[in-house]
């Protein structure tokens, strides 16, 4: 369709008779996510209270469903873009959110590290630098007073405020340490997300949520055991970023049933069921 045609459209949205009205909304809606910018522009431009409202439902139902198509082709085809996967997640809060600036944002963070970063150190020392850098330098932490907030899962959010939940701040220590070559993963402990320096000749785990405490897999027996469940494979190794984008969604379901917002819980729900 031309410019002109799709103004033409819109506005049609505030029509007198309800049932053009409706056929003009199923249209637009039939158009997808290109219509965003049109309806943004018919929603600035409008003095009607009514057809703004209108506008913004139709706007925030593009955008789900958007955000659910481009979830998917990421778990098909980006799975190893973990970055991007987390960018996905925060543009359910923050549609606007440019991928360039999310990842300018990051790149920020990991020259930091870089810069005191010396390749050829002991895995001991890369993880003190690390640690140095990312809770001394860049002042990351717990968010110890809003723990169940939702923005400790909008990664753009907690890297803003260098504040987030285990899951947020390990994810950003774990891509600035791959970015530079540093062999660390996630692990998807029960109750608990920490992660794991692994070659073929050492392991051993760091807990982020303690200020980078480097500890041991008897260490990971001890916390299962009090638990009380049997010990499973996945408790001691990396897990894939799928699991990591996944945990974090959970977290969010959690949070927004401490706030009992269902029609979220409910949209988070249908994220979870795209990644299968």
């Amino acid at each position: 369709m031309e410019t002109n045609e799709i103004k033409a459209l819109i506005s049609l949205l505030d029509d007198d008779d309800q049932e053009v009205a409706n056929m003009v909304e199923k249209k637009i809606k039939s158009l997808g996510a290109m219509m965003i910018p049109f309806l943004t522009n018919q929603w600035q431009s409008s003095f009607n209270p009514l057809q703004q409202k209108r506008i913004e439902e139709i706007v925030q139902e593009l955008q789900f469903k958007q955000l659910v198509e481009q979830l998917g082709e990421w778990k098909n085809s980006e799975s190893e873009d973990l970055l991007k996967g987390m960018w996905l997640i925060a543009t359910y809060l923050h549609p606007d959110l440019s991928l360039q600036k999310f990842r300018e944002q990051f790149n920020d963070l990991y020259f930091e590290a870089w810069l005191a970063f010396k390749p050829e150190m002991h895995p001991t020392d890369q993880i003190k630098t690390l640690n140095h850098v990312f809770f001394t330098k860049l002042k990351f932490g717990y968010n110890t007073k809003n723990l169940h907030s939702t923005a400790n899962s909008m990664l753009n959010t907690v890297m803003d405020s260098k504040m987030g939940n285990p899951i947020s701040l390990c994810v950003i220590y774990m891509l600035i340490a791959q970015r530079l070559n540093v062999p660390i993963y996630g692990v998807n402990l029960p109750n608990l997300f920490v992660l794991t320096y692994k070659t073929e000749q050492l392991q051993f785990y760091i807990n982020v949520f303690n200020k980078g405490l480097v500890f041991a897999k008897n260490d990971i027996d001890n916390f299962i055991a009090q638990l009380k469940l049997p010990p499973t494979e996945s408790f001691y190794q990396p897990c894939s970023n799928l699991d990591i984008i996944k945990r974090v969604l959970r977290n969010l379901i959690f949070a927004y049933e401490k706030t009992s917002e269902t029609d979220h819980q409910a949209a988070i729900e249908k994220l979870i069921k795209v990644l299968g």
